[in-house]
C-alpha cells in the first residue's frame, strides 16, 4: 500500500544532500527517507531490549555468570512483550 506524507525540510542543506544522494544512487529520494525511518525504528526497538541486557550483565559480573540456556528464555520473552506491544499500538480500536 502506498501511502504519501509531506515532510518539510527546514535545512536547505540536508534537502540537497538528500537529492544529490537520490540521484547518485538512482533511486527516489523517498526510498532514502523510508530507508532512514525504518533504521532509527529499529535502532529504537533494540534500545528497548537494552535493560533486559544490562540487567543480565550486571548479573554476570555479580555472580560469575549464567548458561545461555537459562539467559536465551528470558531475551525471547523480552522480544516477544515488545513485539506484541508493537501490535497492539497498530491495530485499530
Amino acid at each position: 500500500m502506498t501511502r504519501r506524507m509531506t515532510v518539510v525540510f527546514h535545512d536547505d542543506e540536508l534537502y540537497t544532500h538528500l537529492k544529490v544522494e537520490a540521484a547518485r544512487r538512482h533511486i527516489a529520494a523517498s526510498d532514502i527517507v523510508a530507508e532512514a525511518v525504518r533504521e532509527w525504528l529499529d535502532s529504537h526497538e533494540d534500545a528497548e531490549l537494552l535493560p533486559t541486557i544490562e540487567a543480565a550483565h550486571a548479573e554476570w559480573k555479580e555472580k560469575g555468570g549464567r548458561p545461555w540456556s537459562k539467559v536465551e528464555p528470558e531475551l525471547e520473552e523480552a522480544v516477544t512483550r515488545r513485539e506484541r506491544a508493537a501490535e497492539a499500538k497498530s491495530v485499530p480500536a
